[in-house]
């Protein structure tokens, strides 16, 4: 008859049962709370009658004759109906867990089990566990404030739809009415119980005692410690109650109070019944009823027995425990914490060093992890419902970093040592357990048949156990056996069982034993979960994120905050199938709090790092030669009477003094910064990566999306880019930056095991674009709209000339001071650094907005060829006949215009020509084996045979900052200026006609007191020597787009420019003549830049003598001093 009872089977299933539906009511409790996660239906203001009706009237709804209240749900039936189902479903399985309950509970009662918690430990914990969670879903369900809304709204819209009420709506309402003051209701039911409840609770009188002991007992007994016994240390760590050693304090403290709340006539008979409940009520004030609904436990018990006659004494007890954990209760468990912290501190370190310790002494490791456990659990509930006291830091602990820390340590060690305790375990229970079972059965002088079946199973599968199987990775499997020994329990633990467990001591000794063993070979991951997961986190996120700040600003506790975020690995454990909609929602809030604590570990590290970068930038910047200055001046006047400084004056301290220490043990600024990183960076090492639900998380990922936002950002400040005052860092300053930034933070590296080569690669690859990856600005746009709007915009209006000779811009000596120094931003060393710093991918981004410049200025060209198109046509006809070409010459318009905008084009393209010289040596020096090919390429390219082909070869090549002669950049700017309005033909006359423009326009130039050639320069002051590249390149890509013969377009110019310029030499007495020898040059400075004239074309239509006398001309003004 007892076998058929099947106990233990219906404890587990409705232990799993109830605990699911316990959350379910929660969430819905949780839901209709909410303001954001209300059902609209609740909120509906169309609703709001109906719903004050049902409230009213509930359970006997009139549903026919107050149709009135409810016409809002007559008109959404439907809608109702299908939005109530499952909330009604969810009341519907109260009633039966319930109903389930009931009859367990009585069978229980009728078979008069014995229940002792060192015994019988499984039978007796499933047992007050179901007490328990019946009463947790009971409390629950009477908090929910919609219940009877929503039941009724259901049966209303059912009746409506259907005809008739639903069959178990009236017993559910009966239910809700019955609970409107749940404790008297669950007193009532649990009366008949109390026999049966007591003695399971009594049961603990021998283990929560033993474990409610205050830190000073623990620390008097070395408890945890391994080192304390030297000689046992390898012995095997076992007692008479195994799983009682690593069960939760909370959970003891949950069936106590609970459990005399529901059969409270107990505390008045029974003195050992008191005491324990009085121990109870002094562990704290709220215990947890499911996630974060808690139960004031002191409240709750004085208004239960208020309405109790005889309590009164009872009542002053509650009062007095109440003020003990007022008084005691905070720094008692602040106690507890610190002595957790150093304990586990020493267990991590012992079995790090030693992991096979992790076979015998496993108990202690999750002994550990329990005790640690019910202190972060008091200390949660406790922070989130702090009472009014006046000791308010015993509830805040800014040191629980450190205790998660080697909670974490712990469970990685017993996973990644497994197999070690696997080892260690299989042959316990092949070589041990299952001999001394099998003794113990053999001293049996009664064993029914049942009974026999099961021990004899239980020895057979211990025995067969080897070593072998772990060497070969076979999956264990004892849950079978554990759930016999329950069977077991059950069959043993009824009145006048044939074979009394109490009886026979020795077997549950041997079989509590065994079972820990077992669960040491397949089951350490359940283990874990019990006595460590902290899902009580996710719901309390306003604790968590507090607990994470308050550590986060001690300086020691940095090395631990890792364990924050690695916390949120253990939320998803926590979800149950009854409830799927909870899990979204916890999946969400557990990733968000994931996150912010790693980005803000990562920002606290970056900023460490980067202010150490700084610091050593700034030491950096000391050294560049620019500095030097003062230093050269001291030893220059060293020989002479030193001077006695000025009174207040500070003498500047040289590079290097910061180093010089005169007592070691004062710490500098990169002393604190350092031993900061050091802290922050050792969180790093507790794990790699982990997995928040189905997610895997990689720590330094974060580090690494920290450094490289604010790396740009630190970059492109660096710049210092003024827009207003249009000042800016010289390219050199700024590489020297980055390049002292970079080093330092390849240090990182020592600390962590980071990426830092990527990452530098793709702050500064991403620099060389015109946006980085956040839509922020970047030294290539900066750099680029500061040369654009600054030094050109200047060059084009003679304020700054470009000299060939010394291969840069230099800034005209004027009334007003420059802002900036031309020659300071644009030498070979500037332009190089630029080439470094903005790369391939920033100059091309350059080019195009060289070449937008260009393309504006040759739109205008074309409009002035178009409007003097009569005149120029006339010019190119008849440019041998000097009378014609003077009246000419009074009718052509613009031709200063036209000089001006070439002369723009020709100083962009001449800086643009020394930036792609400065980019080729650049990329020389980082890859000469890549430019050598692309070189020997361009040079073999032929744009006679395929121009295509070529101009894609010289795209490679400027690119690659080789010059070509013809710029395939300039060619497809002007390509894409053309429209389909305008022909080919037309085009090219348009072309042509610009040259002849530009050609008669040329002696317009030697009016310009400014076109005198300077020799020093090696160019005009007016940048009018700009045009020779202007001239060559915008001709050699506008006959390449029409597919014409460049040398035989620029023959012609250099034939009408060289008739022009001669007949400047016939104008002896004009102002034409003072500056004709400069302007004669510029006609040679054309055929010298050009790669399709020669010398021999330009002698064939201008005499040599006439550019060997400018050339004296102009440079016998400068005295040569040789040696």
């Amino acid at each position: 008859m007892d076998y058929q009872q099947k106990l233990a089977e219906k404890l587990t299933i409705l232990n799993e049962r109830g605990n699911g539906v316990l959350i379910r009511m929660n969430y819905i409790k949780k839901t209709c709370g909410d303001p954001k996660l209300r059902p609209s239906f609740l909120t509906d203001k169309a609703m709001e009658s109906a719903i004050k009706y049902i409230n009213k009237k509930f359970p006997n709804i009139d549903y026919r004759g107050n149709i009135q209240n409810l016409t809002s749900i007559q008109r959404q039936k439907s809608e109702v109906l299908s939005n109530t189902t499952s909330y009604y479903e969810s009341f519907l399985d109260v009633i039966e867990f319930r109903d389930h309950v009931y009859e367990l509970l009585n069978t229980i009662d009728a078979c008069q089990c014995f229940f002792d918690i060192t015994t019988n430990f499984d039978f007796t914990k499933n047992y007050l566990d179901l007490i328990i969670t019946y009463t947790s879903v009971i409390i629950t369900l009477s908090r929910i404030d919609d219940k009877k809304a929503l039941v009724g709204m259901f049966n209303c819209a059912h009746e409506m739809t259907n005809g008739s009420s639903d069959p178990s709506y009236p017993r559910l309402g009966q239910m809700f009415l019955e609970y409107d003051h749940p404790w008297k209701k669950l007193t009532e039911e649990f009366g008949p119980h109390t026999k049966a409840v007591t003695t399971a609770l009594l049961s603990l009188k021998m283990v929560y005692p033993r474990r409610n002991l205050p830190a000073e007992q623990w620390r008097s007994a070395q408890l945890l410690s391994l080192l304390s016994a030297p000689a046992a240390m390898l012995d095997s760590a076992c007692c008479d109650t195994m799983a009682c050693e690593y069960l939760s304090m909370e959970t003891m403290e949950r069936w106590i109070i609970i459990g005399f709340l529901l059969c409270h006539s107990s505390l008045n008979s029974n003195q050992a019944s008191q005491e324990l409940w009085k121990m109870g009520l002094r562990s704290g004030i709220y215990l947890t009823l499911t996630r974060d609904e808690v139960l004031n436990i002191h409240k709750v018990s004085e208004d239960l027995f208020d309405n109790i006659k005889g309590y009164n004494k009872r009542i002053a007890d509650i009062k007095e425990c109440r003020e003990h954990v007022l008084v005691n209760g905070g720094a008692m468990h602040r106690e507890r914490r610190h002595f957790l912290r150093g304990a586990l501190k020493e267990l991590c370190k012992v079995l790090e060093d030693e992991p096979g310790l992790l076979g015998p002494k496993a108990l202690f490791v999750f002994m550990a992890l329990s005790f640690s456990r019910d202190e972060i659990l008091w200390l949660v509930r406790h922070s989130e419902n702090m009472p009014k006291l006046k000791v308010p830091e015993d509830y805040i602990d800014n040191q629980l970093a450190e205790l998660l820390y080697y909670m974490e340590k712990l469970r990685g060690l017993m996973r990644k040592y497994n197999n070690v305790v696997q080892r260690y375990h299989v042959q316990y229970l092949a070589q041990f357990d299952a001999l001394v079972l099998n003794d113990t059965i053999q001293n049996m002088y009664v064993c029914p048949e049942e009974e026999s079946v099961l021990m004899s199973s239980f020895v057979s599968t211990l025995s067969g156990l080897s070593v072998k199987q772990v060497d070969n990775k076979e999956e264990f499997d004892f849950r079978a056996l554990r759930l016999d020994w329950l069977r077991l329990q059950a069959y043993t633990s009824v009145n006048k069982a044939p074979l009394p467990l109490k009886d026979y001591p020795d077997l549950a000794k041997v079989m509590n034993l065994t079972q820990f063993h077992t669960k040491m070979v397949d089951a350490v991951e359940e283990m874990l979960y019990e006595t460590s997961e902290l899902s009580i986190f996710c719901f309390y996120p306003r604790v968590f994120e507090k607990m994470f700040t308050q550590s986060s600003e001690e300086v020691t506790m940095k090395r631990y905050l890792m364990a924050f975020p690695l916390a949120c690995a253990h939320f998803s454990q926590s979800g149950d199938p009854l409830c799927p909609e909870e899990v979204e929602a916890m999946e969400k809030r557990s990733l968000r709090l994931c996150v912010t604590f790693l980005e803000q570990i990562a920002k606290q590290t970056s900023t460490v790092v980067l202010e150490i970068c700084a610091e050593q930038r700034n030491l950096c910047d000391q050294l560049l030669p620019k500095h030097c200055a003062e230093t050269i001046s001291a030893a220059r006047y060293r020989k002479q009477k030193k001077q006695m400084p000025k009174k207040g004056e500070v003498q500047k301290e040289k590079p290097g003094a910061e180093s010089l220490r005169k007592d070691r043990t004062v710490a500098n600024n990169m002393d604190k910064l350092h031993l900061m990183l050091t802290e922050l960076c050792s969180c790093y090492s507790l794990c790699g990566d982990f997995v928040v639900f189905d997610h895997i998380v990689v720590p330094t990922e974060f580090l690494i999306s920290q450094l490289e936002t604010r790396l740009s950002e630190i970059i492109v400040r660096m710049t210092n880019y003024n827009q207003t005052t249009q000042e800016i860092t010289r390219p050199s300053d700024l590489l020297a930056g980055i390049r002292a930034y970079v080093a330092n933070l390849h240090s990182l590296s020592c600390y962590i095991n980071v990426d830092v080569t990527r990452l530098v690669k793709s702050v500064l690859l991403q620099q060389t674009q015109p946006l980085d990856s956040h839509g922020g600005q970047t030294i290539t746009t900066l750099y680029t709209n500061w040369f654009l709007e600054s030094l050109l915009r200047q060059a084009s209006n003679s304020l700054i000339v470009h000299c060939p000779t010394l291969h840069c811009f230099m800034s005209q000596v004027t009334d007003t001071e420059p802002s900036f120094r031309a020659e300071e931003f644009s030498d070979i060393s500037e332009l190089q650094a630029l080439a470094e710093l903005i790369g391939a991918y920033g100059l091309k981004f350059l080019s195009e907005n060289l070449m937008w410049h260009i393309t504006s200025q040759v739109t205008e060209l074309k409009k002035m060829v178009v409007e003097n198109m009569d005149v120029l046509v006339q010019m190119k006809n008849n440019f041998d006949k000097p009378e014609e070409m003077v009246n000419l010459k009074k009718r052509l318009t613009g031709g200063e215009n036209v000089l001006k905008r070439m002369t723009i084009i020709g100083v962009i393209l001449s800086f643009r020509a020394m930036v792609q010289e400065c980019l080729k040596d650049i990329l020389h020096k980082h890859c000469p084996y890549l430019t050598g090919p692309i070189q020997c390429l361009r040079d073999f390219s032929n744009p006679e045979a395929d121009i295509q082909v070529t101009l894609s070869i010289y795209e490679l090549a400027s690119a690659a900052g080789l010059p070509c002669d013809i710029d395939p950049s300039l060619v497809a700017a002007i390509r894409s200026m053309q429209t389909d309005n305008t022909s080919p033909d037309e085009e090219h006359k348009l072309s042509r006609l610009l040259l002849v423009y530009i050609a008669v326009s040329l002696p317009l130039l030697a009016l310009d007191p400014n076109s005198f050639y300077n020799r020093e320069h090696g160019g005009h002051n007016n940048n009018i020597h700009c045009l020779a590249r202007a001239i060559n390149q915008l001709a050699a890509a506008m006959f390449t787009i029409q597919n014409k013969n460049i040398e035989q377009q620029l023959k012609e110019f250099l034939l009408l420019a060289s008739s022009t310029l001669l007949q400047l030499g016939q104008n002896v007495e004009r102002m034409e003549i003072k500056n004709r020898e400069s302007i004669y040059l510029l006609l040679h400075m054309i055929v010298e830049e050009s790669p399709f004239l020669s010398q021999d074309m330009l002698e064939s239509c201008f005499p040599y003598v006439l550019l060997r006398n400018a050339y004296r001309e102009v440079y016998k003004s400068f005295i040569v001093t040789l040696g």
